[in-house]
């Protein structure tokens, strides 16, 4: 809930510290924010941003998808980096939340409070519900985030943009960023069948390159495991991610119903942790 984020929320016009006042943020310039029905709040500095956020049905698929326990191992590694409990004024936040199935894995083995950052109210709408102790807020991730200085122990990153001198910025002294990103391999069957955008081989290397000034990857574990699919579970990943903007929908589904079933794919990420 926004209570157990509050203390940590900075305003996005003017950086002050924000005070919640029943269902509105107030920061001591004047700004102020209000909390929406779904349980979100809104803290995009103005009405333009610099990203597209997911869609009603790309949430409604990824939901479904996760809630399957197809990504369960990606959760499951990710809880395990997370390592011990942080206590009560620990703070997880996870850029690119989504629907907030990750933090709540994560905040179930750490304790502490957890903040879903989302350009998409769709999404946060369900985050906002993931766990008693997420708070859900929406916000760019290339622009200045809504945080204070130095208040993450731990920032996550599963499949989401990756503002480098950001995440710096926000993570406390000794604070660790654990990211996920697919490998080459990640639903490659399904890339093959569909013809889906496909992962760069030098994807791990890139991304170290990008996030170096500001952070040192320090490990990394690959998490590899099979997913036995329904043709409605492999069109779900379609409908969940990037793809979903690439593929045509008629021509989707003519080339599923040709598909064994079930489709038998493998799944191929690491989980690396930066400091």
């Amino acid at each position: 809930m926004l209570q157990d984020i509050e203390r940590y929320l900075a305003c996005p016009h003017c950086a002050q510290g924000l005070t919640l006042d029943g269902r509105t943020l107030r920061c001591a310039a004047g700004h102020s924010f209000d909390q929406a029905k779904q349980g979100y709040v809104s803290l995009l500095a103005g009405d333009a941003h610099t990203g597209t956020g997911d869609t009603a049905d790309m949430v409604a698929a990824r939901s479904d998808f996760l809630a399957a326990g197809h990504y369960r191992p990606i959760a499951d590694a990710l809880a395990a980096a997370a390592g011990t409990p942080l206590g009560d004024d620990g703070l997880v936040a996870d850029l690119g939340a989504g629907t907030g199935y990750y933090l709540a894995q994560v905040l179930a083995r750490t304790g502490g409070a957890g903040a879903a950052l989302d350009i998409s109210k769709y999404a946060l709408r369900r985050a906002a519900k993931a766990h008693p102790r997420i708070g859900a807020v929406v916000c760019d991730a290339w622009r200045r985030l809504p945080l204070r200085d130095g208040c993450a122990d731990l920032l996550l990153n599963v499949f989401a943009p990756r503002n480098g001198p950001e995440i710096r910025r926000v993570l406390r002294p000794g604070g660790r960023l654990l990211l996920v990103s697919p490998t080459s391999r990640h639903l490659r069957e399904l890339v093959a069948a569909l013809g889906l955008l496909s992962v760069d081989e030098d994807k791990e290397r890139r991304i170290d390159e990008k996030l170096s000034p500001w952070l040192t990857r320090t490990d990394r574990v690959e998490v590899e495991f099979r997913l036995s699919l329904s043709r409605a579970d492999a069109a779900a990943v379609v409908a969940m991610g990037p793809n979903a903007w690439h593929t045509d929908a008629d021509r989707l589904t003519a080339t599923l119903a040709e598909l064994p079933e079930p489709v038998e794919v493998t799944g191929s990420v690491q989980v690396a942790t930066y400091c």
